[in-house]
């Protein structure tokens, strides 16, 4: 079997043993750490070469239960224990959590979407991937993280106090910034929702309504655009 540069060369260099906004845990001995590496390859391979859609060049969020899947599919090729620690290595990389982050949909092993990834789940892979990018430099990668928070509170329609109940930070420091961010994204919101009603109620066209009252057309457009996302978004976490 031809080995897969994207498979033996993007294993993961962290594991996550604890919720990834709690504080850091001891880091795994790095001879303990490429032995779980080294042996997950074989089962990575394999399942490269049957879902390369979802283990190739670009990885994509997995279904919920997809283990229990591959095993009822590859009876005969796939083996409980070996599976489940290839998974978990996947599920760890870099690669997996920036497509988590990204805010792509799960897909089953056929590639069809099943689902959104839940926004605890992608506040998840945010905070983790920040922690990783932040332990290979000096600089400071909190101003990105705090924009990025807020990208992920606004996408994922739900209220202040429901997105607090689901992402349940236990860092204080990434609570703090998550306020911050949410603050940040309240008040945006609050901004379009304001010039969306006004629009609407004017009766007029974007070009007609930024021209009566001294805004950008772009703005008018995007908040309507946005009112119509949180609506959807919003609807489907219900």
């Amino acid at each position: 079997m031809t080995t897969s540069p994207s498979l033996s060369t993007e294993l993961p260099t962290e594991t996550q043993a604890a919720p990834v906004d709690a504080p850091a845990a001891k880091p795994e001995g790095k001879a303990k750490l490429a032995e779980r590496k080294q042996s997950a390859l074989p089962v990575l391979e394999k399942l490269y070469t049957y879902y390369p859609h979802l283990f190739g060049a670009e990885f994509l969020p997995l279904k919920r239960g997809i283990f229990q899947d591959l095993l009822a599919r590859h009876p005969d090729v796939f083996q409980r224990d070996s599976l489940k620690a290839a998974l978990a290595v996947h599920a760890r990389s870099t690669r997996y959590l920036q497509c988590v982050a990204a805010g792509k949909a799960r897909h089953d092993l056929d590639g069809a979407i099943v689902e959104e990834v839940a926004p605890e789940h992608l506040f998840q892979a945010v905070v983790e991937l920040h922690r990783r990018r932040q332990a290979r430099t000096q600089d400071d990668l909190l101003p990105k993280l705090r924009a990025q928070l807020s990208v992920a509170f606004e996408a994922s329609g739900l209220s202040r106090q429901d997105y607090l109940e689901r992402v349940q930070p236990q860092d204080d420091k990434i609570a703090a910034l998550l306020d911050e961010a949410m603050n940040e994204s309240t008040q945006k919101i609050a901004r379009q929702e304001a010039l969306f009603k006004a629009f609407e109620a004017s009766g007029k066209s974007a070009r007609e309504f930024a021209d009566m009252y001294g805004v950008h057309e772009r703005d008018v457009i995007k908040a309507g655009l946005a009112h119509k996302r949180r609506a959807q978004t919003g609807a489907a976490a219900t």
